[in-house]
């Protein structure tokens, strides 16, 4: 470049800057201006839309332009301070903040945890309640944004303005005396700024310990849902799961865990959405949930989202008036276990609880009860027991003859001989397989009956958990860190159970063994349960001992065997053979013809 193309430039630049210096408009014709631009702006949409609200002072309109244009959507309650507000009755204490206006914490009124103090379900900063909203191409969660919240009886409206007369509003309503919150979503005036037609409502909750085993009441902890005409459903006990919910529409949600539940239920069903879990490491956390779920937008001016919340006890009766079918997430257990828990054992033992007695004497006279309804098949199987032990003579002479080393023909002799007196083999065992799921019921019913938590009996504190009679400060496999008093007590009952059941069924070899060794297993297994249910197990034990010495005393050996050898001397009547015996004795057989053409051809 030469000095007069330089020269040339360094002018001009100094004649631009000069015009911008002193032909700039004043700060006074700068602020009239915007003035001017707002009005006609706001002219034009009035002439759009003529339901439009009337222009607004030019300050005002300048403040909205601030809020919107330049901070974002809820620019005014994008920054605040944290403030709590409480709403109670007789049964809930709710602190909701103004922080995402949600509820902080729940607390369950007249329910202590194990250690004395009060019931809180969920409570802190990690807890989330809120909306999704696309707004210009841009997620907004309201629970980053600050509510104004405006108390009112029982009742609290938490309000985020968008502009003007555009806002979110949630409002809660607590009713007297009760575990239901009423709770609303409001959207006024959203219509023209939320795109994609959806909303997504994110619930997160971390539950906090409120029993003695932390780890038992993560196993009876897990997030729930029911589709519409479907029965609830969950996500895995044990594991940390995912799973999207798309099968119908949601009709509820529930963050259960052990004792306690905290539901969700919509007035119109979710369309779809995802729950999941997570086992929490933290010490005196239970589990994390969180739900996200799609509520349809339909792009009208003032919008109503109706819900209700529910929180309080796993208490089946209660969780059955609230309707719905929420009191299926109580585990009664499989079927048909859970049909004999729901229609047989609950309503014995709410009738039972309606005289104000003891829940220690509620379960025993409910294993009372149970051992009379089952006693004429205690009798039979004993009979049938006492047939087999008065037979084993016979079936020992018959062993000798016959041989070990042939067990097919062994068996067919066997056959033949209780045919001849008449015996059912398998006569001691079907009356005990009758009784085996009202055993297996009681193993789901007791420990998740919320009506034995926090109840003593004897030296048992608390029947919805186990007594550490013996605590030995570390974990030892299988067994844990304690010793049951109860679950011994059990276990002795059940080895003199075994030892009284084998004299009486004449048994030997491997069979008079294998009784011994599963009460010793359950030791390890049922030394972390209630002790309401191995309470149950041991009352069980003993009746059975007292109904056996009963039916002893009334029967004849003598009189039995004269019976069996009248049978034996009488003709065989040829009878129809049942379906089951033909294919038996056909099959025995068919192993008898095999291992006589082995021994041909060795």
């Amino acid at each position: 470049m030469d000095r007069n193309t330089f020269t040339g430039l360094f002018l001009i630049m100094i004649v631009l800057a000069g015009s911008f210096y002193f032909f700039k408009p004043s700060e006074a014709e700068i602020k009239k201006e915007k003035e001017r631009i707002t009005a006609d702006s706001i002219a034009k949409s009035s002439a759009n839309n003529p339901a439009a609200p009337a222009p607004v002072a030019a300050a005002a309109t300048a403040s909205l332009i601030d809020s919107v244009a330049l901070k974002g959507p809820f620019g005014t309650n994008i920054n605040g301070t944290v403030q709590n507000t409480v709403l109670e009755n007789e049964r809930l204490k709710l602190t909701l903040t103004n922080k995402g206006g949600k509820i902080l914490s729940v607390e369950v009124k007249g329910e202590k945890t194990y250690e004395g103090k009060p019931v809180i379900l969920f409570d802190g900063k990690q807890n989330k309640f809120g909306l999704n909203l696309n707004i210009g191409g841009k997620l907004v969660s309201t629970n980053e944004l600050y509510f104004t919240a405006v108390k009112s009886g029982s009742s609290i409206s938490m309000r985020a303005n968008y502009s003007g007369d555009k806002y979110v509003e949630y409002l809660y309503s607590l009713k007297p005396n009760s575990n239901n919150v009423d709770f609303n979503i409001n959207l006024n005036g959203l219509n023209q700024v939320i795109q994609n037609n959806t909303i997504s409502l994110n619930w997160e909750a971390t539950l906090l310990e409120q029993e003695k085993s932390g780890k038992k009441e993560q196993e009876h902890s897990a997030p729930y849902y029911k589709y519409v005409n479907e029965n609830p459903d969950h996500l895995d006990i044990a594991k940390d799961e995912k799973e999207e919910l798309k099968e119908g529409k949601i009709e509820w949600i529930s963050f259960k865990q052990h004792f306690f539940s905290a539901v969700l239920l919509p007035a119109v069903p979710f369309e779809k959405g995802d729950l999941e879990v997570k086992v929490s490491t933290q010490p005196g956390q239970v589990k994390w949930y969180g739900a996200n779920l799609e509520l349809p937008f339909n792009q009208l001016a003032s919008q109503n989202y109706a819900m209700s919340f529910y929180f309080g006890t796993n208490k089946f009766s209660t969780l059955k008036a609230q309707g719905h079918g929420i009191e299926k997430q109580v585990d009664m257990g499989y079927w048909p276990l859970k049909y004999i828990n729901r229609f047989v054992v609950l309503p014995v033992f709410n009738f039972l609880e309606g005289f104000n007695m003891s829940y220690g004497l509620i379960i025993l006279i409910l294993t009372i009860l149970l051992k009379v309804a089952m006693s004429p098949l205690t009798y039979k199987s004993y009979i049938s027991m006492a047939k087999m032990r008065i037979l084993k003579p016979e079936m020992d002479v018959i062993k000798a003859k016959v041989g070990e080393d042939n067990p097919t023909l062994l068996q067919q002799e066997y056959l033949k001989l209780y045919k001849q007196v008449g015996v059912n083999p398998l006569g001691g065992c079907l009356p005990m397989l009758l009784q085996l799921p009202f055993v297996m019921a009681f193993f789901f019913f007791f420990p998740n009956l919320f009506e034995l938590r926090g109840e003593s009996f004897l030296w048992m504190k608390d029947l919805s958990t186990y007594d550490d009679f013996i605590k030995f400060g570390v974990d030892i496999p299988i067994i844990g860190n304690h010793l049951s008093l109860m679950c011994i007590l059990m276990t002795i009952s059940t080895l003199i159970y075994t030892y009284y059941n084998n004299q009486i069924s004449g048994a030997t070899g491997q069979m008079k063994y294998i009784g011994y060794i599963m009460p010793i297993v359950f030791l390890g297994v049922l030394n972390s349960y209630p002790s309401g249910l191995n309470y149950y197990y041991f009352l069980a034990n003993m009746l059975t001992f007292a109904q056996q010495f009963l039916i002893k005393s009334m029967v004849d050996d003598e009189k039995i065997h004269r019976t069996l050898q009248e049978n034996k001397a009488k003709p065989v009547e040829k009878t129809k053979k049942s379906g089951f015996s033909a294919k038996l004795e056909n099959y025995m057989r068919q192993q008898q013809q095999a291992q006589t053409q082995k021994k041909k051809g060795n």
